[in-house]
């Protein structure tokens, strides 16, 4: 193999210079390289060349690597060799013959060395033939594709175009088909002009059949369009055409309905004209001809009530069937509901609570019949239906009216103001407030002239019975009768051995001469509680003064029937004139029976008051307005003084008539009377007026004597005669000790009998307590007083004279008030 040149190695060495490698070779990879140069420094011999003539190459750089198998002989070779030269008949014999032979040989060679180059440029040249065939076909084809594309373009083009012909055709198909369903569409409904108004005025057209209602519905539509649409050119031939089509239904409906009403009263007035239904058959007579006959009309009528919201023509059409039920039914309930509350008067005419009550329910059921059977018709209220029944329970109003107006008993009326107001309106109203509307006006009506009546008889009982009340004898025995109670309950209680737990004062209940409770005792709270539970006639309600017997039942009948700034007017009325007839018979007590009876007697019924008061949750106030002219009078004075009479004419602010107009503005003063603390205020008088008079009674004399005492220190004091007790002749000890000795048996003898009657009066052993609490703390005051005065001023003789009880002697007498 032939040295490369340097060039080459130069090149080939990048591959493998150490610092930047292009592509450098593993280990194994080297020695395959190694293998490849040594294999090729000694190439193998040609196959053809015989074996005994490698020997003769003088080649020694030539080493021939046998690598095939030996041949069995070397003629074979030889032939082959000779073979392949096409020389097998030939045979070499000379010199020349082996030239001739080696150089055909050589040039043999050089052929079969050339031959493969040849062949491969053949072959490439076969390619560039090839290539350039190609290349002239894709110029061809380009040509072509380029002519394709130019026409392509051009139909593109033309198509492009007729598309957008045909679109616009197509659109202008479809805005003309939609302009002409629009037209056929608006056209509809005046096409349906004719078809309804034939359908109108065809003899066999009745309102009940199938067709009568989308018949309407579409003449509804058809009103409706054209309405809305004034701007048509025959708008207003068509609405009117229409209009009279409408005009024309309706009055088919209406005829119907009425002609349906109408005949159901006539067949139940022919049945008997002059006879009024009794009870018994006035649901079957009224009612229930009526229930039957709803479903012919319902129809018709929802169908009214459904159109009445949009268009006024049917709801005037729906207000004329209103006025037409409603007409019918009360020509058949007037005369029916008249005699039935006639009756009714008839049978109670004495008994105005019982004519009340059950002329009430009875038109309780009225009205909720007459609404359920007006539901049977209709679907909508109407304010008409309850002008109807308000119209019917006024007959029951005007039967009632007259009756009220000449009631004159409180418990009557307060008993009517009961059913009126609880069981009609709280009880029956309240739990069917829309169909007893009508009822709760009318009866609201009758409640308030039942109050009225009330306010009026009760001023007038005041009057009468309270400030015009004239005492009897017997009204003032006190305390005989109230001993003569204590006797017959001592008495009774001897007799049955036991007495009910509840018996006591603060637990007996005010009732009136018909035992009818109307205070609750639980709610007293202003009286201290009692503890004993012995009857006491104090506590029995007979034993009360009529006049408070009178207030406190007047009072509890007003209490829940009257508003309450009307009651709170009527309580102050009623409890200033008991306190101002007790404070008579106070003092009628007082001077027929003495002093301490009339005190009892007034503290004994003002406890009462306040106890028996104090279940109204009221208050117990009023405002009177009065008006104050002292301005005015002063400012008249001030103008008919002399001295202004030249200022009558003064253009100044000292006119003296515009003075008197600016200063004469008489005043309105506003006053708030306390029915409540005008008891209370006579209460505390009468206890402090009782405990004033028993301490004078008990303790007078030594009050006298210890006044006396300090108006001579007084003077002492004030530069007056030398201050010397023992030197005034009525403060010797014998005279203080008479004095002292006649207060203790005062003490001693009156005492039992003021805490008897204290307890004949008040029966309550805590009201005692605290009643006389006063009296006796002011006794003993005294005496602490005179004992002081006694240890300064008085010696022990003298001190044994006087003979003073001690305080602890005192305490023990007076401790038999507990």
């Amino acid at each position: 193999m032939a040295e490369l040149p340097a060039e080459i190695r130069e090149r080939l060495g990048l591959w493998e210079r150490p610092p930047r490698p292009l592509a450098p070779l593993s280990q194994r990879q080297g020695d395959s390289v190694g293998e490849l140069r040594e294999a090729f420094l000694c190439p193998p011999a040609p196959p053809e060349l015989p074996i005994e003539d490698l020997s003769s190459l003088g080649q020694p750089s030539l080493t021939v690597t046998l690598t095939a198998t030996v041949p069995e002989s070397t003629e074979d070779i030889l032939v082959k060799g000779f073979s392949a030269l096409g020389m097998e008949n030939e045979r070499i014999e000379t010199a020349q013959q082996f030239f001739s032979w080696f150089a055909q040989l050589q040039t043999q060679m050089d052929e079969d060395e050339g031959a493969k180059y040849r062949q491969t440029r053949a072959y490439l040249l076969g390619f560039e033939e090839q290539c350039d065939a190609i290349l002239s076909d894709v110029n061809c084809a380009l040509e072509h594709l380029a002519l394709l594309q130019k026409q392509y373009l051009f139909v593109s083009t033309k198509t492009g175009t007729l598309h957008e012909a045909c679109e616009q055709l197509l659109k202008e198909q479809s805005e003309l088909v939609e302009l002409a369903e629009n037209i056929q569409q608006k056209l509809s409904y005046f096409n349906e002009l004719e078809n309804i108004n034939t359908k109108l005025h065809s003899p066999t057209l009745s309102v009940n059949s199938e067709g009568f209602i989308p018949m309407l519905a579409k003449l509804d539509d058809c009103i409706t369009y054209i309405s809305s649409h004034p701007s048509f050119r025959d708008y207003p031939v068509y609405s009117t055409k229409f209009k009279q089509c409408l005009s024309k239904a309706m009055q088919l409906m209406k005829m119907y309905t009425v002609n349906t009403l109408q005949n159901l009263t006539n067949q139940m007035i022919k049945r008997d004209p002059s006879a009024v239904p009794n009870s018994d058959n006035a649901f079957t007579l009224f009612y229930v001809k009526f229930r039957a006959a709803a479903p012919k009309v319902r129809t018709l009528i929802e169908q009214m009530e459904l159109r009445s919201e949009k268009m006024p023509e049917y709801q005037q059409l729906l207000s004329e069937i209103h006025q037409c039920y409603l007409e019918q039914r009360e020509h058949l309930l007037g005369p029916s509901i008249t005699s039935t509350v006639t009756e009714l008067t008839n049978r109670n005419n004495r008994d105005h609570c019982a004519l009340v009550r059950s002329g009430c329910a009875f038109m309780v059921h009225v009205c909720q019949d007459e609404h359920q059977l007006y539901n049977e018709f209709f679907t909508k209220p109407t304010p008409k239906l309850d002008g109807l029944l308000e119209k019917l329970c006024l007959s029951l109003y005007d039967v009632f009216r007259p009756l009220i107006i000449h009631v004159i008993h409180l418990e009557t009326l307060s008993e009517l103001c009961g059913i009126l107001k609880n069981e009609m309106l709280e009880d029956h109203v309240q739990n069917n407030a829309e169909q007893l509307a009508a009822f709760a006006a009318v009866v609201a009506q009758m409640l308030e002239d039942v109050q009225e009546r009330l306010v009026y008889r009760t001023h007038i009982y005041i009057q009468t019975d309270i400030v015009g009340y004239k005492a009897a004898p017997g009204d003032l025995a006190y305390p005989a009768k109230l001993e003569m109670m204590e006797q017959i309950a001592q008495s009774l209680k001897e007799e049955e051995k036991k007495l009910p737990a509840d018996g006591s004062f603060s637990d007996v209940k005010l009732e009136d001469p018909e035992s009818c409770s109307v205070v609750k005792p639980e709610a007293s709270e202003s009286c201290p509680p009692r503890t004993h539970t012995t009857i006491s006639p104090a506590d029995l309600h007979g034993m009360w003064y009529p006049t408070v017997r009178r207030t406190l039942v007047c009072l509890s009948k007003l209490y829940r029937c009257i508003d309450r700034a009307v009651f709170q007017g009527l309580s102050q009325e009623a409890l200033s004139a008991c306190i101002q007839s007790l404070l008579v018979a106070s003092e009628a007590i007082g001077k027929n029976k003495g002093q301490v009876d009339g005190q009892l007697f007034l503290i004994k019924h003002l406890l009462i008051l306040r106890e028996q008061i104090a279940p109204f949750h009221t208050e117990f106030t009023i405002k009177e307005i009065s008006l104050d002219l002292k301005k005015t009078r002063d400012a008249a004075f001030k103008i008919l003084n002399p001295l202004t009479v030249p200022h009558f004419f003064r253009l100044s602010s000292s006119n003296a008539l515009i003075q008197f107009l600016l200063e004469g503005t008489p005043e309105i003063r506003e006053h708030y009377i306390d029915s409540k603390k005008d008891v209370d205020r006579h209460l505390k008088s009468a206890c402090e007026q009782f405990i004033q008079q028993q301490t004078k009674q008990f303790v007078d004399p030594l009050e006298e004597f210890l006044t006396k005492v300090s108006a001579l220190k007084t003077m002492a004091k004030e530069g007056g005669p030398t201050y010397n007790l023992l030197q005034q002749p009525w403060a010797q000890p014998a005279k203080v000790g008479d004095l002292v000795s006649s207060t203790y048996r005062t003490i001693k003898t009156k005492l039992p009998s003021t805490l008897r009657s204290m307890s004949l009066y008040l029966s309550n052993k805590d009201t005692e307590f605290i009643l006389f609490k006063p009296v006796r703390n002011n006794i003993q005051q005294v005496f602490q007083k005179l004992h002081s005065l006694l240890k300064e001023e008085f010696s022990n003789e003298d001190l044994q004279i006087v003979a003073c009880p001690s305080m602890e002697q005192v305490n023990l007498l007076l401790s038999m008030s507990k």
